[in-house]
């Protein structure tokens, strides 16, 4: 199959396609998930004929590239399709700084290409029961956004606003507020087999549980994800909220980073493929 190969610009056209992979590799993406990644990202598909057998896809994030939905087709790999889907996936991006969250089994290639472990991503997962409805949390309007995303940018060192105008649209965000500033925000959206809740961005983890709660009242019952790190300590409270930790994975960089804000933490990813 690897001798038929073509390489083609990810589009529309090939949605389908790539919703197969991540079905076959076990992954819980719907074709809504990829659809909005597409939106703000660049990509490579790998072709057989009309076949799509690979994938990488890249979010710019001002100097910050996030590589993303990188899947082979299992029938070939171990052929070194995947580091050929990279390489072309980043030749077109020109970025400073490269962030991924890598499965285990993708780290030895990441790590091939330069990238170095900057800490442990966790996934937390289940059904929500009932919670207390906390106090100085509210819905966002569109008046939020820019300082939604200068929080966001003091927390990633990205400017990350064509994702936030997304989530605006497509989901949820709830904000913190002392006084007139905006202290902290969380956004909700469909994902996989319910909602996830991320990001979760504001100064610390007292300050980030009130806006989960916030979503476990409003989604008691459902089912919802979290994808938080090792380093907020927020596993534990969250197992202790019935999302049991499920797996996870390798936060990953390549490349400068920039310097996050002390005054603002990612507590909660906006996905693993997106950070």
């Amino acid at each position: 199959m690897t001798d038929t190969l073509t390489f083609a610009p990810f589009s529309a056209t090939h949605l389908d396609g790539a919703l197969r992979l991540s079905r076959e590799a076990v992954w819980p993406h719907r074709r809504e998930d990829w659809r909005l990644l597409h939106q703000i990202s660049h990509g490579v598909v790998a072709l057989a004929g009309d076949l799509v057998v690979g994938t990488a896809l890249a979010t710019p994030f001002g100097a910050v590239g996030m590589a993303n939905m990188i899947i082979v087709d299992a029938r070939i790999r171990g052929r070194g399709l995947g580091r050929s889907l990279m390489e072309r996936m980043m030749a077109g991006i020109d970025v400073p700084e490269w962030r991924l969250v890598a499965t285990e089994d993708g780290l030895p290639l990441y790590e091939k290409l330069g990238f170095r472990e900057t800490g442990r991503v966790l996934q937390h997962q289940g059904t929500v029961g009932p919670h207390a409805m906390p106090d100085g949390v509210d819905w966002a309007d569109a008046a939020d956004l820019p300082a939604i995303v200068a929080l966001d940018r003091q927390a990633n060192g990205a400017d990350r606003s064509s994702l936030l105008t997304l989530l605006m649209a497509e989901g949820r965000i709830a904000v913190l507020r002392a006084g007139s500033a905006l202290t902290g925000y969380a956004a909700l959206r469909a994902f996989g087999r319910g909602e996830v809740v991320g990001p979760v961005i504001t100064r610390d983890a007292a300050q980030a549980q009130r806006l989960l709660s916030f979503f476990f009242a409003q989604r008691s019952g459902s089912f919802l994800r979290v994808d938080t790190t090792a380093a907020t300590g927020l596993s534990p409270w969250l197992t202790a909220q019935g999302l049991a930790h499920v797996g996870g994975g390798v936060a990953m960089r390549r490349g400068d980073a920039a310097a996050p804000s002390p005054s603002a933490t990612v507590f909660a990813l906006a996905a693993q493929a997106l950070g």
